[in-house]
C-alpha cells in the first residue's frame, strides 16, 4: 500500500527495555493531554482501545501486531485510509532504551487527507485534523 504521509521520531530513555515495555504497554501511562486512553483487553494483537478527547467523539483503534519487548503497531481506520503508529523499543545498554515511533498514513483516500491537513503547522496537528474530521 502506498504511503501518503510519514513522520518519525526517536528518543533515548534511561530505562531498561523490560521496564520501558512494561510501562508503555499500560495505556494508563500514556500521557498526551487532554486525551485519555483505554484498552479493552490485554495489550495484544487484536485488542481494541478507545481514545477520548474533550469535545470530540471517542475514536477506536486496534492493536494490529505485537512483538513483546520490541514493539507494536496500532491502527486507526479513517475515511478510506489507515493511520498506523509503529512503535519500536531497542536496548542500547542494560539501562538505556531507544524508543522510536513511525506514523504512516496510507490507503485510497490517504493523499486527499494528507492534502487537507497540509495547512496544519506540525505532524501532530495534521494527525489531530484527520482524527477530528474522519473518525
Amino acid at each position: 500500500m502506498n504511503i501518503a504521509w510519514e513522520m518519525k521520531h526517536s528518543v533515548e530513555t534511561e530505562a531498561s527495555q523490560d521496564f520501558a515495555w512494561t510501562y508503555w504497554t499500560n495505556v494508563t501511562n500514556w500521557d498526551d493531554p487532554p486525551a485519555r486512553f483505554e484498552l479493552n483487553g490485554p495489550f495484544a494483537a487484536g485488542s481494541r482501545g478507545t481514545t477520548h478527547v474533550p469535545g470530540q467523539a471517542p475514536f477506536s483503534w486496534l492493536i494490529r501486531e505485537v512483538d513483546p519487548r520490541n514493539g507494536a503497531t496500532i491502527e486507526l481506520q479513517l475515511d478510506g485510509a489507515i493511520l498506523l503508529f509503529e512503535w519500536r523499543l531497542e536496548a542500547i545498554s542494560r539501562e538505556r532504551t531507544l524508543l522510536s515511533q513511525r506514523v504512516l498514513l496510507q490507503g485510497k483516500n490517504a493523499a486527499t487527507l494528507r492534502d487537507r491537513g497540509k495547512e496544519q503547522e506540525s505532524g501532530m496537528n495534521v494527525i489531530n485534523y484527520w482524527l477530528q474530521r474522519h473518525t
